[in-house]
C-alpha cells in the first residue's frame, strides 16, 4: 500500500466521485461474489494503514460526520458529563430520518482543537469502530464503505487497493 496521505472531506468527495464507477463496481462484484478470503485482505489493509496513519492527523469523521448514538452510548456519555441522560439527549442529541439519535452539530461536540476527543473513554460505539475496515463479514457493509470513502482516507486507500485485486 502506498503511503495514505491526509485529504480534506472535500477532496475525498471529489476523488471518490472521480472513481464512482470503478468503486461501485467493485462492491457490486464483492457484494455477488462474497470471496471467503476478503476479511482477511481487508483486515491486513486496515492494520497496514493504521501502521501508517495517524487519525489525530485528520478527524474528517468527528469534523464532518455525526455517528449513530444508541440509548446506552447516550446513557456513558451523560455519565461522564454527570448530566442526567435526558439532558444529555436534549442537549447534544436529535432523531435523524432513519429514526437514529445522531449529534445535533458538526464537528462532533467533544473534538477539540488538537483532534482529541474530551469523551474519548465514553465514545459512541460507531466511533469505536470507525472506518468500520476491521470488522468480520466486510461483504455486508460495502454500502457504508463506499461512502466512508468521501471521508476517510484510510477507507480511500483500501478501496484502492481493493480495485487493482483479481476478485
Amino acid at each position: 500500500m502506498k503511503p495514505i496521505q491526509h485529504y480534506k472531506k472535500e477532496e475525498l468527495k471529489h476523488m471518490t466521485a472521480n472513481r464512482k464507477q470503478e468503486f461501485g463496481m467493485l462492491f457490486q462484484k464483492l457484494k455477488k461474489k462474497k470471496p471467503k478470503n476478503l476479511d482477511a485482505i481487508v483486515h491486513a489493509l486496515h492494520n497496514e494503514a493504521f501502521d501508517q496513519f495517524d487519525c489525530l492527523d485528520c478527524a474528517n469523521c468527528c469534523s464532518g460526520i455525526s455517528p449513530i448514538v444508541t440509548n446506552k452510548d447516550a446513557e456513558r456519555l451523560a455519565k461522564s458529563q454527570k448530566i442526567k441522560t435526558a439532558d444529555f439527549i436534549s442537549q447534544h442529541l436529535y432523531i435523524d430520518e432513519d429514526q437514529d439519535y445522531v449529534f445535533q452539530q458538526t464537528p462532533c461536540p467533544f473534538l477539540m482543537g488538537d483532534n482529541y476527543c474530551c469523551a474519548y473513554d465514553s465514545r459512541p460505539r460507531a466511533c469505536r469502530e470507525y472506518p468500520h475496515t476491521d470488522r468480520k463479514r466486510f461483504y455486508q457493509i460495502l454500502n457504508l464503505t463506499h461512502k466512508n470513502c468521501e471521508v476517510c482516507p484510510i477507507v480511500f486507500a483500501i478501496t484502492d487497493e481493493l480495485t487493482k485485486m483479481d476478485w
